[in-house]
């Protein structure tokens, strides 16, 4: 894993190189890395599939409430 300031550097990088003409893919479990890179979309995977998808809120969901109410999804 990245520490905090290796992490605003990536961050930096990224941010600096965004357009509507690029775009990328962000794997990560940590809401820490959303908060320096803010998603357009943002897509949750169990077992291979894309289960919920939706903007930044989604990620905030997932920190406060955990991956347990994807169950009921």
């Amino acid at each position: 894993g990245l520490d905090i300031d290796a992490l605003k550097v990536v961050a930096k990088g990224v941010n600096s190189m965004r357009s509507d003409s690029r775009g990328f893919l962000v794997i990560t479990h940590y809401q820490r890395l959303l908060d320096y890179i803010k998603p357009d979309h943002v897509h949750v995977m169990a077992d291979g599939q894309i289960v919920k998808s939706g903007g930044a809120e989604l990620a905030l969901e997932l920190e406060e409430s955990g991956y347990d109410f994807l169950k009921t999804a």
